[in-house]
């Protein structure tokens, strides 16, 4: 499982041969302005709510590659009236194919559309193979239903957000990583915007101090599970 960082919040995952994409916001996203939306693989699109520095660039991409769109039922049906193809899903359910599953799992976080239009529930989604499993919780606070995650998978690593302010910030995600029983934690949803501006390397000792890992992948570099 190799997962490339793409700003923000958006990541690629390539699953044996399969690329999916999550939460792709990187047109307006300054700090990726080296990443070419044209270059990008995606077999399925993985997004966890509709705000739009999640969904920004879904459409070019969907369109161009013909990837499957996988999200809640109204983010689906969104894009569903404009031609792209999709798969809806809600809590508790998982999404399967044939070298991966996706299980949408809780997040506390709010979902709309820019025009203000009703994005669904927001979530995040446990993602697994017959090796590795890697959870990724979305825009979320800490919550106590991260807890059922270990209780049905072993997680290889998980992606939270650390940015504070609209997230959990850093003490939290430490937190958070020890109810998911995961002790491998890579960072997203940070110094984007000044609101989530944060200091990487005093969030890394914080981490270290926890006894834990946190990665902060610069834009465009990845790593294997």
């Amino acid at each position: 499982m190799n997962i490339i960082f793409y700003g923000h919040a958006c990541f690629g995952i390539e699953i044996n041969g399969t690329h999916v994409l999550v939460d792709p916001f990187i047109t307006g996203n300054p700090l990726a302005s080296h990443i070419n939306i044209e270059d990008l693989k995606a077999d399925y699109i993985l997004l966890t709510h509709a705000h739009q520095d999640h969904i920004l660039d879904v459409e070019v991409i969907a369109e161009r590659t013909g990837a499957i769109i996988v999200s809640n039922y109204e983010i689906v049906m969104h894009y569903g009236a404009k031609n792209l193809k999709g798969h809806p899903v809600n809590h508790g359910g998982t999404f399967k194919t044939e070298t991966f599953s996706a299980k949408y799992v809780n997040a506390v976080h709010t979902s709309s559309f820019p025009d203000g239009s009703y994005g669904g529930q927001p979530g995040g989604f446990v993602i697994s193979n017959e090796e590795k499993s890697l959870y990724i919780a979305g825009d979320t606070a800490v919550t106590m239903d991260m807890k059922l995650i270990p209780m049905t998978t072993k997680l290889s690593a998980a992606i939270f957000p650390i940015g504070d302010n609209f997230t959990m910030g850093v003490e939290d995600a430490i937190i958070a990583s020890n109810l998911v029983e995961c002790n491998k934690i890579i960072g997203c949803h940070f110094n984007t915007f000044p609101p989530i501006e944060i200091n990487t390397e005093e969030a890394k000792n914080k981490f270290a101090k926890a006894n834990k890992e946190l990665t902060i992948l610069e834009i465009g570099k990845s790593l294997t599970l």
